[in-house]
């Protein structure tokens, strides 16, 4: 391997629904005896499940597994209304870690339902995001993933309103908008895209240095959709080599001239601290940040109130106070990636 330079993406790794949910699920084995349940993976990344696997987190794809009364964690890509009262009805303690993107997205869902509308959904089938949002008004709704299904859907009885997946690329949902736009005039979408803009910049921040590169490295797991949608943004762009990896034990032995290199949201920046120094640029690495990500969503509100009685039994145990400070002060204190590496 003979590389001159590596371009890396800026921004690129977690963002906010990611560090919440792993965090929040790092607070659930601190407070909480193994093992902790939870429905589907956190997010979608191996060494981040493995990590919680090691902790005795006890990953379900049906909230039946829980025993009566254990406590489960709801992943980041929202669950179905269903499998929410079920956790519910279980006994224990519920956290539900959604991201607040997605939350959003069923909320609109909801309201266009009630208002009569036809809703398009334009979103990968089968994936739990998709399968999550769609289960909220599944009478109203229809999975949108070319432009067949806006034909088929389009001579139905209206008003209709068009959705998506948050970890689409701008690319795989423009087209179907536009097209959509053409079939149905009088199509409704929000003000604010449904894609989540820590998506859009880490695909612009690529987009951006793809031009210059003669390979792109994408790290990050083969179920994570914005992951995917990374690939898809280089190869767009042209570029001939390109590469999805887990870690740098992936990376192929004859990459060459320059690398970019970036990261899905759920993937953890120790793993590109390893590509990185796997790569070994004889020139050394390039970042040109597109935009300065500093969102912060706080721990579920669940959470959130756990969290506020233990500082409140704590400080009056030990200090006979009875008043403790807001959980997010301390939550701000620390990282997924310091999560991940403790």
């Amino acid at each position: 391997m003979s590389v001159e330079r590596v371009l890396l993406a800026s921004p690129r790794g977690f963002c906010a629904g990611v560090e919440k949910a792993i965090k929040a699920l790092d607070w659930m084995t601190k407070v909480f005896e193994p093992p902790v349940y939870c429905y589907h993976e956190i997010v979608h990344n191996a060494h981040v499940v493995e990590h919680f696997k090691s902790l005795g987190v006890i990953f379900i794809d049906d909230v039946s597994e829980a025993p009566p009364g254990s406590p489960i964690m709801l992943s980041a890509h929202g669950s179905p209304p269903s499998v929410i009262t079920a956790a519910r009805s279980n006994g224990g303690t519920v956290v539900d870690a959604v991201c607040p993107l997605v939350t959003k997205v069923h909320h609109e869902l909801k309201v266009r339902s009630r208002k009569g509308y036809t809703v398009l959904y334009v979103g990968h089938e089968g994936h739990e995001e998709a399968v999550g949002t769609m289960a909220v008004a599944p009478e109203s709704v229809h999975l949108i993933q070319t432009t067949s299904d806006i034909d088929a859907v389009a001579n139905g009885p209206g008003p209709f309103a068009m959705l998506s997946q948050t970890t689409l690329s701008l690319d795989e949902w423009q087209h179907l908008r536009d097209y959509a736009l053409e079939k149905i005039p009088e199509l409704w979408l929000p003000n604010r895209s449904d894609l989540c803009f820590a998506t859009t910049n880490r695909q612009a921040a690529l987009r951006m240095l793809s031009g210059e590169a003669d390979s792109v490295v994408v790290i990050g797991s083969g179920n994570s959709s914005n992951t995917v949608a990374l690939t898809k943004v280089a190869e767009s762009a042209g570029v001939q080599r390109v590469f999805r990896v887990n870690s740098a034990e992936e990376l192929p032995v004859d990459l060459t001239g320059s690398v970019a290199v970036t990261a899905g949201a759920s993937a953890p920046e120790s793993l590109v601290e390893a590509v990185v120094e796997r790569l070994q640029p004889h020139s050394g690495v390039y970042v040109n940040p597109v935009t300065i990500e500093d969102e912060y969503f706080p721990p579920p509100p669940e959470l959130r109130e756990i969290l506020r009685s233990l500082e409140v039994v704590a400080k009056a145990v030990f200090t006979g106070e009875i008043s403790g400070e807001d959980v997010t002060v301390r939550d701000r204190e620390f990282a997924a990636a310091d999560v991940l590496a403790d």
